[in-house]
C-alpha cells in the first residue's frame, strides 16, 4: 500500500517542526503574560489632579488625588476625572499587552490571550 503525503509538503516531519514552534510559542506567551501582570501602567486626568496606575493584567492598583481639586459643591467633576484617568489607564494597558504579545506571536492577533 502506498503512502500519502499530506497537501502542500506537510509531511510528518515538517508536522513535528510545526508543533515545536507552537509549543515555544505558548511557553514564550506564558512568560509574556507573567511578565505583564507585574508591569505597571499610569495615567493622569485634569493636569495630574488624579493620578491611576494599573498593571498589565488590568488590575487597578492605587488612585491619588490632588487634595486641591477636591470641591464639595462639585463631586462629579472629580467622578469624571477618576473616570477618565482609569479609562486611560487601562488603554495604555491595553497597548502594552498587544504590544508585548505582538512580539511574541509576529503579530498574529489571537482572541482571549490575556
Amino acid at each position: 500500500m502506498a503512502k500519502r503525503k499530506m497537501p502542500g509538503g506537510m509531511g510528518g516531519g515538517n508536522m513535528n517542526n510545526m508543533m515545536k514552534q507552537v509549543q515555544k510559542m505558548q511557553q514564550d506567551m506564558a512568560k509574556v503574560q507573567a511578565e505583564l501582570e507585574e508591569k505597571e501602567v499610569e495615567a493622569t486626568a485634569g493636569g495630574g489632579a488624579v493620578k491611576v496606575v494599573v498593571t498589565g493584567k488590568k488590575t487597578l492598583l492605587s488612585v491619588k488625588i490632588d487634595p486641591e481639586v477636591i470641591d464639595e459643591d462639585d463631586i462629579e467633576m472629580l467622578e469624571d476625572l477618576i473616570l477618565a484617568a482609569v479609562n486611560e489607564a487601562l488603554t495604555k494597558a491595553e497597548e502594552m499587552v498587544n504590544s508585548e504579545m505582538g512580539k511574541v506571536t509576529g503579530g498574529m492577533n489571537i482572541p482571549g490571550l490575556i
